[in-house]
C-alpha cells in the first residue's frame, strides 16, 4: 500500500496507491500514523501489508525514520508486536478524531511497547545521521509507541482528524497553522471533492429543460 523513491531530505510523506492503480502523496504528520498505512483491524485487514518481517523492514526507508531496510533486525514475534501496536493505534486515533480517549486496553498496549528501549540515534563521521545499529524490532516498536504517546498526550492531540471524504478512512494530524485541513491529500480526496462540488454547482445552474424562456431572452442550441 505504500511506496516512496525519495531521499530523506525531501518533504515527508508516503506515496500511496489506490485500488484503481493511481497514486498520491499522503503526509499523516507523525511517524506513528505512517504505520497505519500498512493495514489495520477489522475491515482494514484487507490492506494488510506486514506479512513477513521483511515487509516491516522494507517500510523503514519509506517512513520518516528514513532507515535502510537492513538497519533493524526484526523477528516474527516482533512483527506481531508491531501489528498489535498498529491496530491499537488505529482505534485510539479514530477515537481521538471523534473526541473520545479510546479503549483503556489500547492505551495499555502502547505503554507496554514503550517500556522497551527505543532506537538510539547515531551520528556518522561526516556529521550526517547514521543508522542506529545494532537495533532490533522491539526497539522499533518502542520508538513507534513513544511517538504515539507523545502525539496523543501532546498539543496536537485535538488535531487528529479522519479524512473528510465519505469513503476514505485515512487518519492524519493537522499541523497546519489555521487547523482547517480536511483531506488526507489534496491530490486525491480534496481534488475529488472540488470536482464534485463544481459538478453540483453546474447542474444546479442549468435551466430546466421544460422551462419557457422569459420574454426578451433567446435560447441557443448546439
Amino acid at each position: 500500500m505504500t511506496d516512496r523513491d525519495g531521499a530523506p531530505d525531501r518533504a515527508p510523506g508516503l506515496v500511496l496507491s489506490t485500488p484503481g492503480g493511481s497514486s498520491f502523496l499522503f503526509d499523516p504528520g507523525a511517524l506513528c500514523l505512517e504505520l497505519l498505512t500498512t493495514g489495520g483491524p477489522g475491515d482494514l485487514a484487507r490492506y494488510e501489508a506486514l506479512h513477513h518481517p521483511s515487509d516491516l523492514a522494507d517500510w523503514l526507508p519509506l517512513s520518516r525514520l528514513g532507515l535502510p531496510a537492513g538497519a533493524v533486525r526484526i523477528t516474527a514475534e516482533q512483527l506481531a508486536d508491531a501489528r498489535t501496536l498498529r491496530d491499537a493505534l488505529w482505534r485510539l486515533a479514530a477515537a481521538r478524531a471523534h473526541g473520545t480517549a479510546g479503549p483503556a486496553a489500547d492505551h495499555a498496549t502502547l505503554n507496554r511497547a514503550a517500556a522497551h528501549p527505543p532506537l538510539v540515534p547515531q551520528i556518522a563521521p561526516d556529521g550526517t545521521a547514521a543508522a542506529p545499529l545494532p537495533a532490533d524490532g522491539a526497539q522499533l516498536v518502542s520508538t513507534l509507541a513513544r511517538d504515539a504517546i507523545a502525539l496523543l498526550t501532546g498539543p496536537y492531540a485535538d488535531r487528529i482528524r479522519e479524512c473528510g471524504a465519505h469513503n476514505c478512512q485515512l487518519v492524519f494530524v493537522d499541523t497546519s497553522r489555521p487547523g482547517r485541513r480536511r483531506w488526507c491529500s489534496m491530490e486525491r480526496c480534496g481534488n475529488r471533492n472540488k470536482i464534485r462540488a463544481l459538478r453540483a454547482r453546474r447542474e444546479s445552474e442549468e435551466p430546466d429543460a421544460g422551462a419557457v424562456p422569459a420574454a426578451g431572452h433567446r435560447t441557443f442550441t448546439s
